[in-house]
């Protein structure tokens, strides 16, 4: 039964990813496709924002690193990167798992308690969440006078919107939204079983805690700030890429990129499906055609994505050659003597 219940854990979330995208790309014109990703897209601004995709991974490890020192665990820089690599890429294989890889690969590499570090990574999701919040709270009090006006000067009416919504979409964006509050509801039942166990609770609640004892908690919150701004960068350079969305806004584009964020929520590997129908949704309400549309979140989603493989096997790779602390600590040990 448990064997069938992980089967399913990895099975189901790239059923409904995949489910998704062949709803949206089914009447794909895929020669179109070839010829806009080699001939006019251009790379120069694509590699350009690449870069960001690094920026966010590294100074999320840099982070990390920064909240495991107040309660005694000081792991390598090198290895907490390798970790955050790894762990990006282990999702695209099955979602969520991530934030349990790079615990565990911390442990073996470093040492490091494997309770106290996930309870550094629970409270990321919280800084995070709020940064997330605060983000999406700014795109609509800035850019929400500029989309009613764009809603007025394009004679484009709500019930517009909600007509360009096939009974599909509907169902689509209903079971998005189910699968959220399922992956919520998840989260906390694995939360109440680690309570069960005293030392794991007591690791979690110190990892917790830990951001209340950060040394340097202005640079805390700068690599935080850092990430998201990363995130947003890298998104926001691919417009870019494009003749039909380079002239969109900073601001505009922050609103979309809040969107695809909180549809990346439902565990799909990488998001893939919900992130796609979320991004093509908001390009169709801001006058760009669906063809195009699809294609940009297909072009753009699947070289993101090579990134994060990339880097997962860039990260994978260095930590074979990485000694292991205590191997390490020997080596130190028998040169000095």
């Amino acid at each position: 039964m448990s064997i069938l219940k992980n089967i399913l854990k990895i099975l189901l979330p790239f059923a409904f990813g995949l489910g998704i995208l062949w709803w949206m790309y089914r009447g794909a014109d895929w020669a179109s496709f070839w010829h806009s990703l080699w001939h006019e897209m251009n790379w120069w601004w694509m590699l350009f924002s690449l870069l960001f995709g690094i920026t966010a991974q590294t100074f999320r490890a840099q982070r990390w690193k920064l909240a495991l020192e107040p309660i005694g665990e000081r792991p390598r820089l090198r290895t907490c990167c390798d970790s955050v690599f790894v762990s990006y890429a282990a999702s695209l294989v099955i979602p969520r798992i991530g934030e349990v890889t790079r615990c565990a690969t911390l442990k073996k590499m470093d040492g490091i308690s494997f309770s106290k570090s996930l309870g550094t990574v629970v409270t990321e999701r919280m800084v995070d969440s709020i940064l997330m919040l605060a983000l999406t709270a700014l795109a609509l009090a800035l850019q929400l006078p500029t989309f009613l006006h764009f809603l007025h000067t394009t004679g484009t009416s709500g019930r517009d919107i909600l007509g360009r919504f096939t009974s599909t979409g509907y169902v689509v964006t209903a079971v998005s939204v189910l699968a959220i509050a399922l992956t919520l509801l998840i989260l906390l039942a694995r939360y109440t079983h680690f309570k069960k166990g005293r030392d794991i609770f007591e690791g979690l609640k110190a990892g917790v805690m830990s951001l209340g004892k950060v040394k340097n908690l202005p640079l805390y919150l700068l690599f935080s700030i850092g990430i998201w701004a990363s995130y947003y960068l890298h998104f926001y350079i691919a417009f870019f890429c494009f003749d039909f969305t380079a002239h969109f806004s900073p601001l505009t584009v922050l609103l979309i990129f809040c969107v695809g964020s909180y549809a990346v929520i439902v565990p799909t590997p990488n998001g893939a499906g919900p992130w796609h129908f979320a991004v093509k949704t908001m390009l169709v309400i801001y006058g760009v055609a669906e063809a195009p549309a699809v294609m940009f979140a297909l072009i753009v989603h699947t070289v993101q994505t090579f990134l994060v493989m990339l880097l997962g096997v860039v990260g994978w790779a260095d930590l074979n050659f990485l000694p292991v602390r205590k191997q390490l600590e020997d080596v130190e040990r028998q040169i000095i003597n």
